[in-house]
């Protein structure tokens, strides 16, 4: 019973991927792909280079409610221009502020152990940045766009991460996930996960409302900007998106349920896309996307259906997972 519960749920996560993603891999990129050279005047004297990419963890959680990120200044490192806020790196974050005054384009530079990320920041505004890597060191920087694609360290820390378990990364808000400031995504949650025990119970029953509800956006796919976030109460009430929308907001409803659960951005082919992997007590992480001869969960995902016509072809290439590949994980 439980493997076909977990055959049924690895289908579930790969359809989720397929309805909502288009297959140009450029209007579907969640953040700024580019080559930019970033000069770190603060603590570091390299220039480091950016090959074009996206800006695009097992104990059981004991989580009674969503985790709400903070910036207390306990541990902070700040000038006149940005602070760095590593006060909750336990849990799996930092937080970052520009302060200072510019119309310039402002970025974030978190290095973990394995992978690079970058991210887009609005001066004036915190922003809450996952340590994806689990524990290890990182260096974190603040950059302001000098020309072109250059951009020169504003602030900069390096950080020694012991997180106190390692869903922290996955269970709070964060840039690309933003559930804290979507009251109507969390209590939409609440509803449907009432009287469900266990974590794959409300992965069903999330998955069931939010592939039952929002229907897929061809007009946004083919007009999107780069940089674009999803705002999760919007795509609630549009009730359509891309595939970063759906995968957004099945990750933030899940986490508001204290279900960790990774946004993946990666590939599918060649096409960019967005997915998720869940973690249940049963089965631990829930990564692949696997192939599963079940006609009775066809029916969970109507946009699917319509789109892809669950085509022999398209059903086989969902289950070979050479087919997929992770990249990013928020």
């Amino acid at each position: 019973m439980r493997n076909t519960m977990k055959r049924a749920l690895l289908l579930c996560l790969a359809l989720l991927l397929l309805a909502g993603c288009s297959t140009a891999a450029p209007a579907e990129d969640p953040a700024e792909a580019m080559e930019e050279a970033f000069t770190d005047e603060v603590a570091m004297t390299e220039v480091v280079d950016l090959t074009p990419e996206a800006v695009a963890l097992a104990d059981t959680p004991a989580i009674s409610s969503y985790m709400s990120v903070s910036h207390p200044a306990t541990k902070e490192k700040k000038n006149n221009k940005a602070v760095i806020d590593y006060s909750n790196i336990a849990d799996g974050y930092v937080m970052v502020k520009f302060t200072g005054k510019t119309d310039k384009r402002l970025k974030a530079l978190v290095k973990g152990p394995t992978t690079q990320y970058q991210y887009n920041l609005n001066a004036g505004q915190w922003t809450a940045l996952p340590l994806s890597d689990g524990n290890g060191t990182y260096q974190v920087g603040v950059y302001e766009n000098v020309k072109g694609t250059s951009y020169s360290g504003v602030v900069s820390q390096q950080i020694k991460v012991t997180l106190k378990d390692e869903f922290g990364p996955f269970l709070h808000s964060n840039q690309y996930v933003d559930f804290e400031a979507a009251p109507k995504a969390i209590a939409k949650a609440a509803e449907l996960c009432a009287g469900k025990k266990t974590e794959l119970d409300k992965v069903q029953a999330v998955y069931d409302f939010v592939v039952k509800t929002l229907t897929y956006d061809k007009k946004q796919a083919a007009t999107v900007k780069s940089g674009y976030l999803p705002v999760l109460d919007d795509v609630l009430a549009r009730k359509k998106g891309i595939c970063f929308d759906y995968a957004a907001l099945m990750t933030g409803m899940l986490r508001s349920q204290g279900v960790p659960c990774k946004l993946v951005v990666g590939y599918a082919g060649t096409a960019y896309h967005a997915w998720i992997s869940v973690w249940s007590e049963s089965d631990g992480w829930i990564e692949g996307a696997v192939y599963f001869d079940g006609s009775s969960w066809q029916r969970m995902d109507p946009t699917f259906a319509s789109s892809g016509k669950q085509s022999a072809s398209i059903m086989k290439y969902i289950g070979d997972g050479k087919n997929y590949s992770a990249k990013y994980f928020y």
